[in-house]
């Protein structure tokens, strides 16, 4: 039989572990029919076929199961030991892929992403702000960013940030003509400002009081699918908007705008660092994660989203 190298049993760990050819090429940074003609090959040597195919799934075949079973404990530690290895030189280098929300990507920016290319100059971060949940092992991200509700189970959570809540505000020139809701029932007698996801579906706005939970389907005037529009259109004095407070705390102090119903406004836990639990940690994922560790203190008394 010929031999199989690392990279060869690295391939098809990562096509095993994300699904697909497709993922599993955008992670190890791969055209698809690079890494398709991988595995046959890798097929060919064993004279076994290890993955079943089909227009719609890759799914392990019973002889690429008990492969995988077998090998993924051996190439961990192959992995594990170069990491060491590498360890020991003390200057980083390479990529990192981060994902994240735009509003969480502008406050960390100087205090996390910057500060690491400062300590590791040698060091690329590929920065990607978007505000679908998206699996980032599918997607081949090192880890990404989000609040805690959002983080994944079979993912690996560091708290960063504290609490945040999502307020109803509007301006004080809006509260001068319409007045203010007591309840959030009240919110259907007034101009609200909605949110559309990406999926097209419209954002229910959630309160909590003494136990009790509404929901409320606004209605309005405007639907953006941008918390900072719906910020922009607050000021403008169009309605009420429903919104991270990140994206609106300086508006509050400055006294732009307005927070209604303080006392219905549950506080979520916050921003977390997330990444997969399975996948061996890089040095450079290492570094950047007690980085993250170290900023607590910076984000103590804010939000980030």
């Amino acid at each position: 039989m010929q031999k199989t190298g690392l990279t060869e049993l690295q391939i098809i760990m990562s096509v095993a572990e994300l699904g697909g050819f497709r993922a599993a090429a955008t992670a190890l940074e791969m055209s698809p029919s690079a890494l398709s003609h991988a595995v046959s090959q890798l097929e060919g040597k064993l004279g076994a076929r290890l993955f079943n195919r089909s227009t719609r799934s890759v799914t392990l075949s019973a002889a690429g199961l008990k492969f995988i079973e077998r090998v993924k404990p051996a190439l961990a530690e192959i992995e594990a030991a170069m990491a060491e290895a590498g360890d020991a030189n003390s200057s980083l280098s390479g990529t990192l892929r981060i994902n994240t929300a735009e509003r969480a990507a502008q406050e960390m920016l100087e205090p996390i992403i910057i500060e690491y290319l400062r300590r590791h100059p040698q060091m690329h971060i590929d920065l990607v702000s978007d505000g679908r949940l998206i699996d980032i092992v599918a997607d081949g991200f090192d880890a990404g960013f989000r609040l805690a509700e959002a983080v994944p189970q079979d993912m690996v959570s560091i708290p960063l940030g504290a609490d945040i809540q999502i307020m109803a505000v509007c301006s004080p020139d809006y509260l001068a003509r319409h007045g203010a809701p007591q309840t959030p029932h009240d919110l259907y007698q007034h101009a609200c400002i909605r949110y559309r996801f990406t999926s097209g579906k419209l954002l229910r706005w959630e309160f909590e009081h003494g136990g009790e939970q509404i929901l409320i389907d606004a209605n309005g005037p405007l639907t953006l699918d941008s918390p900072l529009l719906m910020a922009e259109a607050a000021l403008s004095g169009i309605g009420i908007a429903f919104v991270y407070e990140g994206y609106i705390r300086d508006h509050l102090a400055g006294g732009r705008l307005v927070q209604l119903l303080p006392d219905w406004t549950p506080k979520y836990a916050g921003l977390c660092l997330y990444y997969p639990r399975q996948r061996h940690v890089s040095a450079a994922l290492r570094a950047f994660i007690e980085l993250v560790k170290e900023s607590r203190a910076v984000f103590a008394g804010q939000s980030v989203r």
